[in-house]
């Protein structure tokens, strides 16, 4: 690592509009998982000024038949999840509105052939929903162990959307992004060298006194969210730069699921193996094998095994076992990457990673995915069923299969 770099990572909020779609398709998997916990679902959103589509393949006791008929009402409990997740984001604007945009559902059974690779039967057991490879970080950069640059973008968003939601912020609309700049010294962020903040507004904020409020405002939330010593007469603030910004969300920019994947792990302080999270049941090791991932480097950096770790895992459809584990702690270990890799590969918990063995571990049969699809899925407070790969409950292990 050079000594001296800078490094930026971006934030979008739950009101822009890819976030939307993300936030519906997993709303849809909560739904689902909530009546079959074995439910197959791939759920993806559009959205678009007044207008909400899905489309994917789905399976599950009381949700549909394998013939695409749907059990009583679930049709109609579809489009209640979708319109109250677009009312609780805080649409309700003449270009997108919760109550008045249309709906289209084009959800359909899974692919009989997919089904056949991945669920168990006779000494087979249940394979990955799809090939692929998935990565997982963590650093000591902050309490969450997660890279600065992004953990503080998220908590400018997090803060305005609070504020925005309470009223005290009543100039605030839901669509919003952020962006910060970190100087880094010899690996440690040393200083904030540029803030960039673009919210809708209501009418009239891009102009004089109130553009002037609402400049302030965004200073107030950095100054509270971004440590005092980072900050400085030095750093430079870019809010709303391009000026008046009241049409946003899906009015303004259509959105999609998936298009997010950088917001959603790391900011590009780590790989990405290119899968999206939001609107996959956990069979599906984009998602699962993510989550594991992350909760074992989480796990070694908290073990104060590394300050900085990585790790890879690669699947393939229908195979249950993963192809390969790799870890990298970037030079920062206290032991070597192999004996880390080695002692994962013996903590039984694990289930050898498979992704029955993953789930299990993790209890991620259940409707815990709503709250992952803004703000980032890493980096958040375990708590209860929710966020279960952000325990660190594996650090006596490691340090154990390592003694």
């Amino acid at each position: 690592m050079r000594p001296s770099f800078l490094f930026t990572s971006e934030s979008v909020s739950e009101g822009h509009p890819d976030k939307v779609a993300d936030q519906i398709s997993d709303a849809i998997v909560d739904l689902f998982l909530s009546k079959d916990p074995e439910a197959r679902i791939a759920c993806e959103t559009l959205t678009t000024t007044q207008l909400v589509v899905l489309a994917g393949e789905i399976r599950g006791q009381g949700i549909m038949d394998t013939e695409g008929n749907w059990a009583p009402g679930v049709q109609e409990e579809v489009e209640t999840a979708v319109r109250d997740t677009v009312k609780r984001i805080g649409y309700e604007q003449d270009g997108f509105h919760w109550q008045t945009l249309r709906f289209e559902n084009n959800l359909h059974p899974q692919s009989a052939h997919i089904a056949q690779g991945v669920d168990a039967s006779g000494n087979k057991d249940e394979g990955a929903g799809d090939q692929g490879i998935m990565f997982g970080f963590a650093c000591d950069e902050t309490p969450g162990l997660m890279p600065a640059t992004l953990y503080y973008s998220h908590k400018i968003l997090e803060r305005m959307a609070a504020d925005r939601h309470s009223g005290a912020a009543p100039f605030l609309e839901p669509d919003a992004k952020s962006q910060v700049t970190l100087r880094f010294e010899n690996g440690v962020p040393a200083a904030a060298t540029a803030i960039v903040v673009s919210t809708q507004h209501a009418p009239g904020y891009d102009e004089g006194a109130k553009e002037a409020e609402l400049h302030a405002y965004v200073k107030k939330v950095v100054a509270e969210v971004i440590p005092a010593a980072l900050l400085s007469d030095a750093t430079v603030y870019h809010i709303n730069p391009t000026g008046s910004f009241e049409i946003g969300g899906p009015d303004g920019d259509a959105g999609l699921t998936g298009r997010k994947i950088i917001v959603d792990t790391y900011g590009g302080a780590a790989p990405h193996g290119g899968g999206a999270f939001s609107g996959k049941d956990p069979t599906k090791v984009d998602r699962s094998a993510a989550y594991i991932s992350r909760y074992l480097a989480k796990n070694i950096v908290a073990a104060g095994l590394a300050k900085r770790c990585t790790i890879q895992l690669a699947y393939a459809i229908g195979v249950s076992k993963p192809l390969s584990l790799y870890v990298d702690t970037h030079g920062t270990g206290t032991v070597g990457d192999d004996q880390l890799e080695a002692a994962i590969a013996g903590i039984g918990k694990l289930g050898g990673l498979t992704p029955r063995g993953i789930r299990t571990h993790l209890g991620l049969n259940k409707p815990i995915y709503a709250k992952t699809a803004a703000y980032g899925h890493f980096g958040r407070t375990a708590e209860g069923d929710l966020f279960p790969w952000e325990r660190t409950d594996l650090v006596d292990d490691l340090k154990a299969a390592l003694a």
